[in-house]
């Protein structure tokens, strides 16, 4: 009988990855430096540094992902480290309770938020639009920090300790210093998906506030693809650098430890 080798089995994924990961890619970036006649241009590129719509777009953007990454972090950290400490958390329903959101669709969860603040007559804006971010984006926070932090040497912590730390010192100087790439983690997870959604602030602001997601989903709307696409590869390339740094980082941040 003849044996398969185990590399046949990536074929499919490697397939799949072909088909709806690297064609996609492939097609904004020619669709971002085409012009409406199919020919060569940075046109597209070069418009959007002198449009200042999509400029001003894109610094609310930032702003309110900086903002959003903020509130997650400050309510992430501690949620993951209860969640870690055996001392405070002895059931696994806790963390089950967690995850139950990321089961229901984002734009359902986003839907229901909304109606939530019309029942009560709360005016929609920038707050509706931050709980809504941090809603959905708040366990993709949690749960890196909380894998880092459960699989932490609780040694070390203890060997500060004995050493005269007191436990709110060992905590600062031990605990958050090794849960670092977690925190990176998720400040990736967070940051990124809020500069380029556009679901949540069209529901959760009636289209007060644009989000840079939202300037893409107009121009590919109104046929405007060439624009689109290159918003679109202006992303994926702040989405690299950012990667690249964040990778640098937990080296450095290994090599220390």
């Amino acid at each position: 009988m003849r044996t398969i080798k185990r590399s046949s089995w990536s074929i499919p994924y490697l397939i799949f990855m072909i088909l709806f990961v690297v064609l996609p890619l492939l097609l904004i970036v020619i669709y971002a430096f085409q012009d409406n006649g199919g020919g060569f241009t940075f046109g597209n590129i070069t418009k959007f540094f002198t449009d200042k719509d999509a400029l001003s777009t894109f610094a609310v953007s930032i702003e309110v992902a900086i903002e959003t990454t903020a509130l997650c972090i400050l309510i992430g950290y501690p949620a993951a480290w209860l969640l870690a400490n055996k001392k405070y958390n002895r059931s696994a329903v806790t963390i089950v309770l967690f995850i139950l959101p990321m089961w229901i669709n984002a734009l359902m969860r986003t839907l229901a938020t909304a109606q939530l603040f019309t029942m009560f007559g709360v005016n929609l804006g920038k707050g509706t639009l931050l709980f809504g971010m941090v809603y959905d984006y708040l366990p993709f926070m949690i749960y890196p920090i909380y894998n880092i932090l459960a699989k932490m040497d609780k040694s070390y912590a203890e060997a500060a300790e004995d050493l005269g730390a007191t436990p709110w010192r060992a905590f600062w100087k031990v605990t958050v210093p090794l849960s670092m790439p977690g925190v990176t983690s998720g400040i990736l997870m967070v940051f990124m998906p809020t500069v380029s959604t556009f679901a949540i602030s069209e529901f959760l602001t009636n289209n007060k506030i644009k989000l840079f997601g939202t300037i893409i989903q107009e121009n590919i709307n109104s046929s405007m693809w060439n624009y689109g696409a290159a918003l679109a590869f202006i992303m994926l390339i702040i989405i690299g650098i950012t990667s690249l740094f964040s990778k640098e980082d937990e080296q450095v941040e290994g090599g220390l430890i």
